[in-house]
């Protein structure tokens, strides 16, 4: 099933996520449902904040990036209550990046190259791998919205300030994208 993105100005994206059990309810029905909803919004990561879930998980599938960057080309990862360590060896890197709960703002993030991170497949089975590249921007990404983060918290004051008319207008609803999403809608004034 296709579940609506929530979009800034929704308060669970400003919540740190809880981890989870192995007898979380549906829980590899929610993660059919997280699949879907990314692919049918062409998005490359979701995180359960951004379906209205405050729990540690995350899907990622990096393979449609893998032309450009051949790190992505077998990222596929279901994240449960992961730990991401930066691997401290150069000065981050700028990119842009976009979000599926901030349609239409892409702007210059700067992340670190190189990551480890442990995590909790969908079987709950332990896993720990060094990443590097975008994979690890992908990462990073997802990982943010975990710890009650968007991008645009690592973007510099003066473009949060060019960005402001945006994005109040995402957290109202006021957008238009191809994928079903959930806004903080204002209450109407009345005269």
């Amino acid at each position: 099933m296709i579940l609506p993105v929530y979009l800034i100005g929704q308060p669970v994206l400003r919540e740190e996520a809880e981890d989870i059990t192995k007898d979380y309810p549906d829980l590899h029905k929610l993660i059919d449902n997280m699949w879907e909803t990314m692919y049918n919004s062409d998005g490359v990561g979701l995180a359960a904040p951004q379906i209205g879930r405050s729990i540690a998980l995350a899907v990622i599938d990096g393979r449609p990036m893998a032309d450009s960057f051949p790190e992505c080309a077998d990222l596929r990862l279901v994240l449960i209550n992961p730990e991401l360590e930066v691997i401290e060896d150069a000065a981050p890197v700028s990119r842009a990046e976009g979000c599926l709960s901030l349609p239409g703002i892409n702007e210059n993030v700067r992340r670190h190259e190189h990551i480890r991170l442990k995590w909790l497949d969908e079987n709950f089975e332990p896993h720990e791998q060094e990443f590097s590249g975008f994979a690890s921007r992908i990462i990073q990404h997802e990982y943010d919205h975990l710890l009650g983060e968007v991008f645009t918290d690592h973007i510099s004051p003066i473009r949060k300030q060019m960005i402001r008319a945006k994005l109040n207008s995402i957290s109202q609803g006021r957008v238009n994208c191809g994928y079903r999403t959930s806004a903080a809608r204002k209450p109407s004034r009345k005269h």
